[in-house]
């Protein structure tokens, strides 16, 4: 049998034929190497190309935008038969109808104070928010609650917010009171709102009951929740003001 790596065998040869035979082996081993270093390159460049054409072809996902309404019985929708005829739910419609990509959370919660709002504060920016609509207050001036009070809990809920992130939007509903309450006391908790506006550079809504607010027929009994056609109006004032956020 021919065993060219045989040394008995290889010293026979002239010497001429053997180093032929060693030169011959060489070209066919640096051959192979060559041809190995190729396929790798190329596949190399197979998975790179691949992974060009991946990247390009996955289009970026966007995740929805949150809007949350952090209210008291107003924004919860109390006496209503089914929230989704309180006035968030109505923006949530506008919303839709323009195509936008919005998610509406309704975090309203009837008889809640300013106080109660800024203790629970801290769990609700738990998740992500690009807007924040505060409406809380009313509940406060129904019980005359001392208006530094009231102005120092907003004031910590916005603080909150901005903690979490200085990019998400605020704004503030602003309320009024029946006369009443007093002349002087309703006056002030009209403009501690328009002040905290302005001191924290916020979007605002001066009356959020506008055009619903000691309407009969857009109330319901008590006198001082809407009616579903009253939150269709309610989302109509508060709708001016959020859309050019959007």
């Amino acid at each position: 049998m021919f065993k060219p790596h045989n040394k008995d065998f290889r010293s026979k040869l002239p010497m001429s034929l053997e180093r032929k035979l060693i030169k011959f082996s060489y070209f066919f081993i640096a051959l192979f190497l060559l041809s190995c270093g190729e396929t790798k390159k190329e596949k190399t460049n197979e998975v790179q190309n691949s992974s060009e054409q991946t990247e390009t072809a996955v289009t970026p996902h966007t995740e929805t935008k949150r809007i949350l309404f952090f209210g008291d019985s107003i924004t919860a929708g109390y006496g209503l038969d089914d929230t989704d005829e309180a006035y968030p739910a109505v923006v949530q419609e506008k919303i839709d109808s323009l195509g936008l990509d919005y998610t509406v959370i309704n975090s309203g919660v009837s008889g809640e104070t300013t106080a109660g709002g800024r203790s629970r504060i801290d769990w609700v920016v738990k998740q992500d928010l690009d807007i924040f609509v505060l409406e809380l207050g009313a509940n406060d001036g129904l019980r005359g609650v001392d208006l530094a009070e009231t102005r120092s809990n907003l004031q910590a809920i916005i603080d909150v917010v901005r903690a979490k992130s200085p990019a998400i939007k605020i704004v503030l509903a602003g309320m009024q009171l029946p006369p009443n309450m007093g002349q002087e006391y309703t006056t002030e908790f009209k403009q501690l709102f328009e002040d905290i506006a302005k001191k924290n550079d916020i979007a605002f809504i001066p009356f959020i009951l506008k055009d619903v607010g000691g309407i009969a027929s857009l109330n319901q009994a008590d006198g001082i929740h809407p009616t579903i056609e009253g939150h269709k109006i309610v989302a109509n004032t508060v709708w001016e003001v959020l859309q050019p956020l959007l």
